[in-house]
């Protein structure tokens, strides 16, 4: 490979790495190119093969499994999660996805009329929708804080937050690594900064965990929730939120059960209510310690070189797709984890949603045209849009040159 003078990788020069691991490893289908990891995840087949497992013993005896060993199994699994996370597993709830967690936050709060909670516009929707909920039980007010792009400093952040700062903002939620606009923000200065204006933080790290590194206990955020389904690679609907000691009395799962009125006092409220919300699968929770440990064996140096190599290739990606396509990137290479936006030409279609989920038909074209899965996002509002690309150790350069094959051939309708 070769370097410019400096010692840094040229932008147009091909990382050298290649897709870690057997194709028989990961179960997506070999014959499609899959660059929407930051979506939904995708689980290697041993973690899916541990949750069958699991099932399969829990239908043997379900009363054995749920009732008699579930609380010392789920005990287990968030012990070797805090580990990751660098957190007291006391602190630690399973819950089914990073939505379900700002729910739960948001839900347990009181706020008065004229309260104002703070967000940006780089916030997950279906969070900002949760927001706007709460805000209307309360007669409160959704503030959102405007981040321009593209930003040439992660500290820019901070700066345009605190402009959006009022003597009646109550919280901020705040994502760690965005979901359109994947970017990572400076989330202990901006912590800090909330903290010493009596702001409470909740942290939405849907992406985080995987793709950074994480100290919760150091962090210091009043509520912090992150999936274990996507860059953890664990099965769908695994999942956490880290609250506070601060305030763990008044956070209350979003389905009361048994726990609720539990007159044991070997545990704290918080856990029982959390461990116990009625019946569910509780597989996924369970196979998280099995999904850490897969992927940090299919690297030497574990998960520090995963991260790595996650973020090079999608740096790397980045630049490959500006210099083929002249597509910008949002911010330096420095807010780029293991996924990297860019904005591409203005949508020319009028936005018609065909799922709650996305709403650009040029995706769904890509899809049945090329079997390629990648996202393109309306953002900050139609026309304008992004293309949203992922790094995950099943892919490799080869996968954007691809995209970019593909996408010089709509270049005419595109500009």
């Amino acid at each position: 490979m070769s370097h410019s003078e400096d010692g840094s990788h040229d932008s147009h020069t091909q990382p050298e790495v290649k897709a870690i691991g057997r194709i028989g490893d990961w179960p997506l289908d070999p014959h499609i190119t899959f660059l929407n990891h930051g979506s939904f995840g995708s689980s290697p087949k041993a973690v899916l093969e541990e949750q069958l497992r699991l099932r399969t013993e829990l239908e043997a005896q379900p009363i054995e499994f749920l009732v008699r060993q579930l609380e010392g199994r789920l005990d287990e699994a968030k012990a070797h999660l805090a580990t990751f996370l660098k957190a007291h597993p006391s602190n630690l709830s399973f819950i089914p996805n990073a939505t379900h967690g700002v729910n739960t936050v948001l839900r347990s709060l009181r706020f008065q009329p004229g309260d104002e909670l703070l967000t940006t516009n780089h916030a997950y929707n279906a969070c900002t929708n949760a927001l706007r909920f709460v805000a209307e039980q309360f007669q409160a007010v959704v503030r959102v804080a405007q981040i321009p792009t593209p930003l040439d400093d992660p500290m820019e952040v901070c700066e345009h937050l605190q402009r959006a700062v009022t003597p009646k903002t109550r919280l901020l939620l705040i994502d760690h690594v965005t979901s359109p606009t994947a970017l990572i923000f400076p989330i202990q200065e901006i912590v800090t900064q909330m903290k010493r204006q009596g702001i409470l933080c909740l942290v939405d790290g849907a992406h985080a965990p995987g793709m950074v590194p994480l100290h919760l206990s150091e962090l210091g955020a009043d509520f912090y929730t992150g999936n274990c389904h996507k860059w953890l690679c664990a099965p769908k609907g695994a999942a956490f939120l880290h609250v506070s000691p601060d305030h763990s009395k008044h956070i209350r799962p979003l389905s009361i059960s048994h726990g609720a009125n539990a007159s044991r006092t070997d545990r704290s409220r918080h856990e029982m209510e959390f461990d116990w919300t009625g019946t569910a699968d509780p597989t996924a929770y369970l196979c998280v310690p099995t999904a850490i440990e897969w992927m940090a064996a299919q690297m030497p140096g574990g998960w520090p070189a995963i991260m790595k190599r996650n973020r090079d290739l999608a740096q790397w990606a980045s630049s490959f797709v500006e210099s083929a396509l002249g597509w910008k990137p949002l911010a330096p290479a420095s807010m780029v984890g293991s996924m990297a936006s860019l904005r591409m030409p203005d949508s020319k279609e009028p936005c018609q949603p065909s799922t709650p989920l996305y709403s650009d038909p040029f995706q769904d074209q890509l899809w049945q045209a090329h079997r390629m899965e990648i996202p393109i996002i309306p953002w900050p509002h139609h026309p304008k849009r992004l293309v949203r690309l992922s790094a995950q150790l099943y892919n490799e350069p080869t996968h954007y040159h691809r995209l970019c094959e593909v996408m010089n051939r709509y270049a005419p309708s595109l500009q």
